[in-house]
């Protein structure tokens, strides 16, 4: 057997694959919003409500992937949500690849500008670099196009906006506070180049 079976369609596609998927992403969804719980209730008490959408970055993209997961395993009892489903996959690979790099590089930057790397930092590096690539291997089993990619984009975008406009960003390595304008630039273009990421996987998919 090829070492490149287990990365193939036929093999992540089987039930047994697309269960381990789903499951091992609902329990680090859940794990991430609590991760972000202190974040959250600062959140509700000191700022207007609605903002409390836009703060747990992480765990919503890796929601949108365990959600697409879902209409990879009943495909038919969930057809009629067809439209749904495009945005939903769209979303989990842009704010997935997106949200996974952003992450490793402000861990790795903050301890390059001397912050401490603990086990739990190299517990998030491990587990956002596995959220980015899974998404990127799944992109051949999903539906949506280049219209949903735009409206994905759209959307991390607006995130984007809200978390430098409200300051609800993910909180930071404290070696990293004064470097805020930068990472905002930054985050910006990374919702930008994992839109194109996203379309060019999209584009390698169709062909295979």
């Amino acid at each position: 057997m090829r070492l490149s079976y287990f990365w193939s369609r036929a093999f992540l596609s089987t039930r047994f694959m697309l269960w381990l998927f789903f499951i091992s992403n609902l329990l680090g969804t859940v794990y991430g919003y609590i991760w972000y719980g202190g974040q959250l209730r600062e959140t509700w008490m000191s700022q207007p409500h609605w903002l409390i959408v836009f703060v747990p970055d992480s765990p919503t993209a890796s929601l949108f992937f365990t959600l697409a997961l879902l209409f990879l395993l009943f495909p038919g009892p969930l057809a009629k949500f067809g439209k749904i489903r495009t945005l939903i996959e769209a979303l989990a690979v842009v704010t997935s690849v997106k949200y996974g790099v952003w992450a490793v590089s402000m861990i790795f930057a903050g301890a390059h500008q001397g912050g401490d790397l603990v086990w739990q930092d190299w517990m998030l590096v491990a587990s956002h670099l596995a959220m980015a690539v899974e998404t990127l291997l799944f992109v051949r089993m999903f539906k949506f196009g280049t219209l949903m990619i735009l409206s994905a984009t759209c959307w991390t975008l607006l995130n984007d906006l809200v978390d430098y406009t409200y300051d609800v960003y993910p909180w930071l390595p404290q070696t990293l506070y004064d470097d805020v304008n930068t990472i905002k630039l930054f985050t910006v273009l990374l919702t930008v180049a994992s839109a194109v990421v996203t379309w060019i996987a999209l584009k390698g998919a169709k062909r295979t």
